[in-house]
Formats: C-alpha cells, structure tokens, sequence
C-alpha cells in the first residue's frame, strides 16, 4: 500500500519525490524504492521520524508496537502523525506512543494501487484544519478520500475497505459463466471488468440510484430481468449484506 501511494502521489504531482522520504526494514527494500521512485531511503525508522514533518505509519498490525517503541522519544504534536494501519484505533495508537499526538486514522483500500481507492479518513478533535487538508490532499491523490467519524470505521472496512475482494469474486464468477457459454477467458475476464467499472462509474456520476439504474436495463421480458431473477431467488442481495456485516463484526473485534 505505501508503493501504491507513493506511486500515485508522484505521479498526480500532488507531491515531488524530493519531498518524500520512505523507511524500509531492508536495504534492499528500500534501495528498490529509492530506484523506482526517485525518493530518499533509509532502514533507520528513528532519523526518519526525526526528519520527516508528516509521519505516515504504514506497516502491518503485527510490526506496528515494535515501529511505534523504536520511534516515539522522536515523535511530539511538532509532527502530524498518519495512520493507515488496519485495525489499530486513534486511542490505541496514542496509548502506545504514550502520549497525545496530532494523529489521523486513515484507511485506504487496495485500488489506490490505479489511482481509485476508496479512502475514509478519521481525525481527532484537535488537529488543524491545515493538518486535515494534507491528509486530503494525500488520500486524494489514489482516490477518493471521505472524512468520517471513527466509530464508523468498522462500517466503511465492510463496504469498502475489504469490499474489492468481494467484487473480485463478482468478476471472477461473471467470467466463468461467460467462459460456460463459449466465450475465450481472458476475453470474459475483460468484459466482465469492464462491465463492473462503467455500472460504477454510472453510479458515481449520474447520481441515480443504483435500483433504478437496474430497472434502465431491464427490458420487459427480456433477458436482464431473468437473470435479476435468478440472483434474488439465489439470495444475491442477503449473501452481500451478511458478509458486510461479517466484515464489520471481524474488524470490531481485531
């Protein structure tokens, strides 16, 4: 995810790569990005808190206590601190840094890696306004970026955080019934894509909701409607919300 939106920040201009500096845990790793992007590296977590005026903490859960104790003597509210940690929440993170801190919660999802993720962003009651809008201008760089209040994290990680999965699976089995009726699989695979990425961006431009986008294309006794038929007798519409909700009582309970 932090190459991905490196990646992104480059690329859109919201950022130069002389403003960037990035920590890996190997040499190797970090010489890899440093040659990718253009971007300052190093594997000393501490010189880079130290140096750097916007921390973005993107490791995972598992490393997270061990990053945060190598640099909170080096880390006060002089610095804005970005999480996009899943699972960890603003309380959590302080309590392990042991002191309070101008921290933001964020939690992108795995487009950003093609300039469209789904980003909400959850900040505390006493970060500037100037530190909200770099955090905008970050999120926003791969994505769309929302801010919301953190007890509605939990809810944004089911319809959107590990929604791409779900999605995925649409696509996968889309393709596999195309394949069933004779079309090439690289082919149904495309088509299927493509499909799923114009419903979207009709739903995102127009404003329609999404039912009466579906009744557009359902013609009266038509193909489209049979197949509608089909998914709702085959529980389409409870088996996506079960697995949000499934979703959202997991991440409640990390």
């Amino acid at each position: 995810m932090a190459s991905a939106m490196i990646g992104r920040m480059l690329d859109t201009k919201a950022f130069m790569a002389e403003e960037l500096i990035g920590s890996a845990k190997t040499q190797t790793t970090a010489d890899k990005v440093a040659k990718k992007f253009g971007i300052s590296t190093g594997t000393d977590n501490v010189l880079i808190a130290q140096t750097a005026d916007v921390l973005v903490l993107a490791v995972k859960p598992i490393f997270l206590s061990e990053v945060i104790a190598e640099i909170k003597n080096v880390v006060d509210k002089n610095k804005l601190v970005i999480s996009i940690v899943a699972g960890k929440s603003i309380s959590w993170i302080e309590q392990a840094f042991g002191k309070q801190l101008r921290l933001i919660r964020c939690m992108p999802n795995t487009p950003a890696m093609v300039g469209e993720a789904c980003t909400c962003i959850c900040t505390k009651e006493d970060v500037t306004e100037q530190d909200k809008k770099i955090t905008i201008q970050i999120m926003s760089s791969f994505g769309r970026a929302k801010i919301l209040p953190e007890r509605l994290m939990d809810a944004f990680i089911g319809v959107a955080g590990s929604a791409p999965a779900y999605v995925f699976l649409l696509i996968e089995a889309m393709a596999d019934g195309g394949v069933m009726a004779g079309l090439p699989r690289n082919q149904a695979y495309e088509f299927a894509a493509q499909t799923v990425l114009g419903s979207a961006k009709m739903v995102l431009e127009t404003g329609m909701h999404p039912g009466e986008l579906k009744d557009m294309v359902c013609s009266p006794a038509g193909t489209t409607i049979e197949a509608v038929k089909v998914l709702e007798e085959k529980g389409l519409r409870a088996a996506v919300i079960d697995a949000v909700n499934a979703c959202v009582e997991k991440s409640k309970n990390l």
